[in-house]
């Protein structure tokens, strides 16, 4: 099951510059489980200015790039969900192992979603190919209207 661009739209407030995921690639309900592509071109505004001559994706997009692919994967696992709004609340155990350059596809994973009140935690890593460049254990928070 592949969802594009206008079905994450329907899950995700994110829009250009900051939509940070490409492509679904893969949804488990049951094994709460998401799959993501996020294509890391040259034309992205970071690199600009991250760093000139040497271009790496910041660790910290990285990092928002898998919120967001939890972020789906918690709005289709759990349907309730669906129009709620989360924020990135924490990340714990978060390890940068490898520099991510234009030209590469990130593979974002995220699973075993943990829920207490307005509180979840999960688990995420990011890859390309098959060689993790990150991981974390993310943590979300349901925003209340003010």
């Amino acid at each position: 099951m592949e969802i594009k661009a206008k079905e994450i739209f329907e899950l995700l407030p994110h829009r250009y510059p900051f939509l940070l995921i490409d492509k679904i690639l893969e949804l488990d309900k049951e094994g709460e489980y998401i799959k993501v592509l996020k294509n890391v071109t040259i034309n992205e505004p970071f690199f600009q200015g991250h760093f000139p001559g040497n271009p790496i994706m910041p660790g910290v997009l990285i990092l928002e790039a898998m919120a967001q692919a939890a972020a789906a994967g918690l709005k289709f696992i759990f349907p309730e969900y669906k129009n709620s709004l989360f924020v990135f609340a924490g990340a714990d155990k978060v390890r940068f192992r490898h520099p991510v350059y234009p030209g590469d596809t990130l593979i974002l994973e995220a699973k075993g979603f943990k829920k207490k009140g307005h509180i979840i935690k999960t688990y995420a890593v990011a890859k390309v190919g098959e060689k993790v460049v990150a991981e974390a254990e993310l943590i979300a928070g349901l925003r209340e209207e003010d």
